[in-house]
């Protein structure tokens, strides 16, 4: 949550700490210690979410012709409990593990895409639907199930849904309509969607990364985030520009 000089950073291979923060991998649950300050209005954010994996999946999926860019869904189907002293507040519930990587950054090899996941009996089911540069629109419909099988589902037509505040467009499959909008940017919305017929949530994204490299975005974006700039982390804050967590590898989006 906050940019460190690497003389912050302490690494191993079951821990790794950014300052005041910390992963750390039990050998059956991640522990995330959390102790940083929100911008741009600063209050203290520190607490702990600790997360049971369940089925890990090594599998990478390639996501443009020019495979340059990679998904993996580490933890799909995992579980999660968050407690927090500032604020006081905490919950427990279903979780999503994920990362990218890749060659190039991803306003240069994609347009926007969208993304949805929703629990299915069994396991988690995730729609992907990508505008690449070059070459047609890819979509990705598959379940991960806590028997740690995957497996590939027919996509289901995609329908657009109300723009953001932001006047950002996004779109997703089946009958599916917005119960609450979580996050709004003007390039990246995270929101709730209810499934017609059906008590299940969903939980979608959408980026579009031709906004994203507009200059007035671009201008927006130190604001995003602080830095403790130096090697060592210690000199006063200055902000710098941040993205949402999936466009930085390794990820994580999670609920």
């Amino acid at each position: 949550m906050t940019e460190r000089g690497r003389g912050t950073l302490n690494a191993s291979a079951a821990r790794l700490a950014i300052g005041p923060s910390a992963w750390t991998w039990t050998g059956r649950q991640l522990v995330i210690d959390i102790d940083e300050w929100t911008v741009p209005v600063p209050k203290r954010l520190r607490g702990r979410i600790i997360v049971e994996p369940g089925p890990v999946f090594a599998e990478e999926i390639c996501l443009h012709d020019n495979r340059r860019h990679f998904w993996r869904p580490v933890a799909p189907c995992a579980r999660v409990e968050a407690r927090f002293d500032h604020p006081d507040l905490g919950w427990r519930g279903s979780a999503y593990l994920d990362m990218n990587h890749g060659a190039e950054p991803l306003e240069a090899g994609f347009r926007r895409w969208d993304w949805c996941r929703s629990e299915a009996d069994g396991g988690t089911r995730i729609h992907y639907e990508t505008s690449p540069r070059e070459g047609g629109p890819r979509s990705l419909a598959l379940e991960y199930r806590r028997d740690g099988t995957l497996a590939s589902l027919a996509a289901k037509p995609s329908r657009p849904l109300p723009r953001t505040g932001w006047r950002v467009a996004r779109s997703a499959p089946g009958a599916a309509h917005v119960e609450r909008t979580l996050e709004d940017t003007p390039f990246y919305s995270r929101s709730m969607l209810g499934q017609d017929g059906s008590r299940r949530r969903a939980i979608h994204e959408t980026v579009d990364l031709d906004r994203f490299r507009s200059r007035w975005v671009q201008a927006l974006l130190p604001f995003k985030m602080p830095r403790l700039a130096g090697r060592g982390g210690a000199s006063v804050p200055v902000l710098s520009p941040a993205l949402p967590g999936r466009l930085r590898p390794p990820l994580q989006p999670g609920e």
